[in-house]
């Protein structure tokens, strides 16, 4: 039986889904692969945890599926995905270390959401502004 890792990664309203298996060091999102995905600043994002990883992330493949929210939203949750894959997949606690060291966010989740919007004004926070004058 080949060996399989399923992971998951959020940030805002984005959710990525992912499947590390052994294979030639690709990596795709949404089936496309990560060479190709625009724009440049968010592709970078997504390189950040392969480039820390050296050469361990040649020997696998990784397919990673994002739905919600915005472009960096999903590039992060994607990297997460890449990242936590990875970590579970080599079970090296030193590439756990050098994720961690570089950004905590690859592993661990950022917990913020969006504040849902009350009555009385345009937003979570703002109100309908008053003069007495």
């Amino acid at each position: 039986m080949k060996k399989v890792i399923h992971t998951s990664g959020k940030r805002k309203s984005a959710i990525a889904r992912g499947k590390v298996r052994e294979g030639k060091g690709r990596v795709r999102i949404n089936r496309s692969p990560v060479e190709l995905y625009n724009p440049e600043l968010a592709r970078l994002k997504i390189e950040e945890p392969l480039k820390l990883a050296g050469e361990l992330a040649d020997n696998v493949d990784i397919d990673v599926r994002v739905v919600g929210g915005g472009i960096m939203g999903q590039a992060e949750a994607a990297r997460m995905v890449i990242a936590k894959g990875l970590v579970q997949w080599t079970g090296d606690m030193e590439l756990k270390e050098k994720f961690t060291h570089y950004d905590r966010t690859m592993l661990v989740g950022d917990p913020r959401r969006t504040e849902t919007k009350k009555f009385g004004g345009p937003g979570a926070r703002a109100r309908k502004q008053k003069s007495y004058r």
